[in-house]
């Protein structure tokens, strides 16, 4: 019998009904750990209810493995779509959960996350624990766990190979933490995986399925990253999107297309380390963590805003897949058509990106040191913005711009206005975008207006939808859009 407590404050009676009711909503939201099997389940595992007084409520996987629980091979609670807590919440906590899971730890240690979100090891350690119940190596160690696992079961790698890929110091290391987390070997756990023996499998490439919450309106993305793709770095075609991405330890390409319940990723990785920052940046990049059924719910009470809630339910705020890149192409792109900046950035991207050996895709987006030295040769435009441009580029290049996802909302809008050029649309859009924050009304944006008219809304009543406003912005950028196609 495994004897645990709850770290932090979760309401034990709702969250027994969630278990009672196998509601899958609530996956990755909290876990159960079951006393008297010593195993670990997501809210929606088909196994029997276990009795109220077996069970305790952790609110990550890492707090159960940390207390010594082990991962159900039923429910699979690793592989549940994350928490939406780390993007509603602004705290250390939150943060540091996002950079944990763009792989921070693995790369730099428990010092470099500190250094990211301002605060010694000493100090994250004791809030980490108190709040998640596990400190951030147990934390990353879950996270490592979670990026072997799907390594084991989707490609033929060695073993060798997928223990450096997933960040583990040694083989040793890798074999114990499969063994407690999971309660199989890593051979028996490959053996046991559904993927056919005689399905060819190259290494480098690995294809996932991504979970997410429904609904998920997926016509809204198809729009949005269709409209948006720039030649080059990125491609739309038959319902797929592709691009290129930039990652700490070299370059990757990424298939996704959307399907029910899940979006299918295909990942070409030129270094198999970034499998899980390139994860995580995918899941961004899509807002799959979201929970679309609280935010359906708390807009559709609007009696104003329940249609357009009712035909895009679970519409999502589209996130990045690299700070700098999203500044300077919503820099390039500020007060002209969607068109012509994909123009100008084609342009920037051919003449700084980095070639890559690819067929769909095949460069990267510009660096923002290629961008403050040779900026000027390419951009076009009035000379005011092109500066502008360039200046965000090397406050970038030098660091005295940081733009990562563990940064809090206020510091990141801040920076942002004090550079030249940036006003309150482009720091509140490059804000929700970087940090998936749920809460930002783009009030002064002329499409969002449009769709406020539309509707009969005054954006001045922004209270009133809080903590779910950059959902909000969404569903009116959509319905003025679809005025537009009306007419």
């Amino acid at each position: 019998m495994t004897t645990a407590t709850a770290p932090m404050h979760l309401d034990f009676d709702r969250c027994y009904r969630a278990v009672s009711s196998k509601d899958s909503r609530f996956d990755g939201q909290f876990f159960t750990a079951v006393r008297t099997t010593g195993i670990y389940c997501r809210p929606s595992c088909p196994a029997i209810t276990p009795k109220p007084g077996n069970v305790v409520f952790m609110p990550t996987a890492a707090a159960a493995q940390h207390s010594g629980f082990r991962a159900c091979r039923r429910c699979l609670p690793d592989a549940a779509p994350g928490s939406p807590q780390w993007n509603i919440r602004s705290d250390l906590a939150a943060r540091s959960m996002r950079l944990i899971s763009d792989g921070v730890v693995e790369r730099g240690g428990v010092e470099a996350l500190g250094a990211a979100v301002g605060y010694s090891t000493r100090q994250l350690t004791r809030v980490l624990t108190a709040e998640l119940g596990a400190g951030p190596l147990a934390l990353a160690r879950a996270h490592r766990a979670h990026t072997a696992r799907l390594l084991i079961q989707t490609t033929r790698m060695p073993m060798s190979d997928i223990a450096f890929a997933a960040g583990f110091a040694s083989i040793r290391q890798f074999n114990d933490t499969i063994r407690a987390v999971f309660a199989v070997t890593p051979t028996r756990m490959r053996e046991e995986s559904e993927r056919k023996p005689d399905v060819p499998v190259v290494t480098g490439t690995v294809s996932l399925r991504l979970p997410y919450r429904a609904p998920l309106d997926a016509t809204w993305f198809e729009w949005f990253l269709s409209a948006h793709a720039v030649p080059g770095v990125e491609s739309w075609a038959d319902g797929t999107y592709t691009r290129s991405l930039r990652l700490p330890h070299g370059h990757a390409t990424a298939s996704i297309r959307l399907l029910p319940g899940f979006a299918r990723a295909e990942l070409s990785l030129s270094d198999m380390r970034d499998l899980a920052p390139a994860v995580a940046r995918l899941r961004h990049l899509l807002d799959l963590d979201a929970d679309p059924a609280a935010v359906d719910e708390a807009l559709a009470a609007d009696s104003r805003l329940a249609e357009a809630v009712s035909k895009t339910a679970g519409i999502r705020v589209p996130g990045n897949v690299d700070g700098a890149e999203l500044l300077l192409r919503t820099m390039i792109g500020q007060q002209i058509s969607l068109a012509a900046a994909s123009t100008h950035t084609a342009r920037l991207v051919d003449a700084l990106g980095e070639p890559i050996d690819q067929s769909t895709v095949t460069r990267l987006f510009p660096t923002a040191e290629a961008i403050a030295v040779r900026g000027r040769e390419v951009l076009t435009g009035p000379a005011r913005r092109i500066d502008s441009i360039v200046g965000a580029a090397e406050a970038l290049a030098s660091g005295r711009l940081d733009l990562h996802c563990g940064r809090a909302a206020h510091e990141v809008r801040a920076d942002l206005l004090a550079l030249p050029g940036i006003g309150p649309w482009t720091a509140d859009y490059v804000t929700m975008r970087l940090l998936a924050d749920p809460d930002i009304l783009l009030s002064k944006d002329l499409v969002v207006r449009q769709g406020a008219a539309v509707l009969g809304i005054d954006l001045a009543e922004s209270d009133r939808w809080k903590p779910w406003r950059s959902y909000l912005s969404m569903h009116l950028w959509r319905v003025a859009l679809n005025r537009r196609k009306a007419r």
